[in-house]
Formats: structure tokens, C-alpha cells, sequence
């Protein structure tokens, strides 16, 4: 079977045929049909990711077809399906196990013809998605659903600020926090993404590059924020206290912008704020994120879609972050 492969260092992203996997019990072999970038998978390109190992497939998202399934997995032969990427969760629901891994590193992931997978982490691929749409949901979905309801407790009418709304997970949050009733502001460095955004119901959006910025934003919200959602950290994220509420959650993953060089702790203790850091979702999470996607038939935002033999321009595209939305690789 053809997979993007990470081969090594110095030839990080390779498409070259490997031997297809059997499933043993409890596992199926799905037929992938799409897969869907992730930064993650372009910052391992880079080597500049924890645990990198050669050669390994690249990919944490995927829908596809189950075409083998081994003993304890037969019924879900020749079901559409996508894969939960966040395994070995553990018995925590609050933190995840030390034996937690990301579909995709270390074990062979989705941009392949084929992928073997435990049967537990399969879900039904929701019946109004294409298969390049939902393949977009699983990392930046449960991502962005957990964020938003299990640590944040969004509900109807709270204020949301989405800080950089262009990449996978700010379009979920966006279209997720809509969804439950709220009133959505975001940040970006374009124009562009803002005006994308807009079209897909935020408020109003302000360029992060821009010095006034966080009044702008007070402005356009009319106050504060009830919820923040912030996946770069960085200088800009001292001024999230000020920005929220009096009882506002400022939930944050990733740090792309560095670490925050000072922060003024006194906002925080006074305002009786919550600094809640997230990633990835239990089992259950990835259940609710897909009920929740069923239920408000929200569609993945896809920037652009690309032939397996051009794996290397979806990646190029990704590391230009130029995307609003995901990118994906047909298969």
C-alpha cells in the first residue's frame, strides 16, 4: 500500500509503498478514503515534536471503510467509519495516562491506503459528512470540544473570544460555540481570516497585529469575555485576564507563541478567573463531539483537498499557515 512516510531527519516526508497490515483481535484494518492535516503532523516534518521516531506513517485523522477486522471486531466490516486519534486515555477523565498516545506517532497513522486501528476507537462517520469533511473532525474536533464544554461550561449567551480563528481547531470552536448559543469574537493576523469568520457567524474579529487590538475587541464585545480559548500562548497572552469577565475561564492548549514572559496575577484572584490548560478528550468526549455534530449537522470548514501524490503541497500550505479551515489528503 502508498503512505506518507516519515522516513528521517533529513528526508522527512516520504510516499513509497509498505507492506499492509493485518488485524489481530479486537483490531480492524480501515480502508482510508481521506485524511486530514494537523500542525502537529507538520511540526514532526520539522523534527520539532517530542518522541520522533523513523520510520513511522504519518496522520492523526481519517475516515474510511473497514475492510478486515480480526476476532471481536467482525461486525464492523464494510462500515464507514472515523478513528478517534487520542488512545490510552486511561481511567482519568480529567488527565491523561502516561501510556497516552496520538494516533500517527509512534504508531503508523492515516496517510495511507490503509490503517490498523483497535476497534474501540471507531465511531460511525456521521451520514451528512463526505468523507473529506469528516476525516477534518477527530483531532481539532475533540480538541476544540473539550475545551469548550468540558473545561469551559460554555453555555447560551456567554462571550467567547476565539484567539486565532484561521487553523482547524479555531473554525470547530467557532462553529461549536455558535452552536451552543454564544456570541463569538476571534482574532486573527488577516483580514481575510476575520472576514471568513464573519461569514460563518462571528460578531466581529480584530488583527491580533494591530497595537490597540484588546480595546478594539472591548469595544466590538461591548465588555469582557465570559470564555477565551487561546492555542498560541505568548507576550499577547498576558492581557487575557483583563480581557474576561468577573468569573471567566481563559482554556488554553498549545504554546506556538512561546511561553508568557509576565503575567499580573492581581486580575486573576480579583475577577475569580479560571486558568484551565486541555488536550486532546477522553473516549467520552469524542462520543459527545460527534453526538453534538449530528445533532447541529455542522459541517468541518475544508480549505483545500489534495491527491495522495501531492502529500508534500498540503504540507507546504500547512506550514505556510495560509488555510482557514483544514487541509486534507484524498486517498
Amino acid at each position: 500500500m502508498k503512505a506518507v512516510v516519515l522516513e528521517s531527519a533529513e528526508n522527512p516526508l516520504v510516499i513509497k509503498d509498505v507492506a499492509k497490515p493485518t488485524p489481530g483481535a479486537g483490531e480492524v484494518l480501515v480502508q482510508v478514503k481521506a485524511a486530514a492535516l494537523n500542525r502537529r503532523d507538520w511540526w514532526i516534518t520539522q523534527g520539532k515534536y517530542a518522541g520522533i521516531k523513523y520510520p513511522t506513517i504519518l496522520g492523526a485523522d481519517g475516515a474510511g471503510v473497514v475492510s478486515d477486522a480480526g476476532d471481536g471486531a467482525k461486525e464492523w466490516l464494510g462500515k464507514e467509519v472515523i478513528i478517534n486519534p487520542s488512545h490510552n486515555w486511561g481511567e482519568h477523565a480529567e488527565f491523561q495516562s502516561k501510556e497516552f498516545k496520538i494516533l500517527g506517532l509512534p504508531d503508523d497513522g492515516t496517510m495511507a491506503e490503509y490503517v490498523l486501528v483497535k476497534a474501540e476507537y471507531l465511531y460511525s462517520k456521521p451520514a451528512h459528512l463526505t468523507f473529506e469533511q469528516a476525516s477534518a473532525l477527530p483531532l481539532a474536533g475533540i480538541t476544540s470540544y473539550r475545551a469548550l464544554f468540558t473545561k469551559a461550561h460554555i453555555k447560551k449567551g456567554d462571550k467567547v473570544l476565539i484567539v486565532g480563528v484561521g487553523a482547524g481547531t479555531g473554525t470547530f470552536l467557532l462553529q461549536f460555540a455558535l452552536a451552543a448559543g454564544a456570541k463569538v469574537f476571534v482574532t486573527s493576523g488577516t483580514g481575510e481570516k476575520i472576514e471568513q469568520a464573519r461569514q460563518l457567524g462571528a460578531c466581529a474579529g480584530v488583527n491580533y497585529k494591530a497595537q490597540d487590538w484588546a480595546q478594539e475587541l472591548k469595544h466590538f464585545a461591548g465588555g469582557g469575555f465570559d470564555i477565551i480559548v487561546d492555542s498560541a500562548l505568548g507576550p499577547d497572552f498576558a492581557r487575557m485576564p483583563d480581557l474576561c469577565n468577573p468569573g471567566g475561564r481563559i482554556v488554553f492548549f498549545g504554546g506556538t507563541a512561546g511561553n508568557i514572559p509576565e503575567l499580573n496575577a492581581r486580575p486573576i484572584f480579583w475577577k475569580q478567573l479560571q486558568i484551565i490548560g486541555t488536550t486532546m478528550g477522553t473516549q467520552q468526549d469524542f462520543k459527545a463531539m460527534l453526538d453534538f455534530v449530528n445533532l447541529h449537522k455542522i459541517v468541518p470548514v475544508v480549505d483545500d483537498v489534495y491527491p495522495l501524490a501531492d502529500a508534500s503541497k498540503a504540507f507546504d500550505k500547512m506550514g505556510a499557515a495560509t488555510q482557514f479551515g483544514k487541509i486534507v489528503i484524498k486517498i
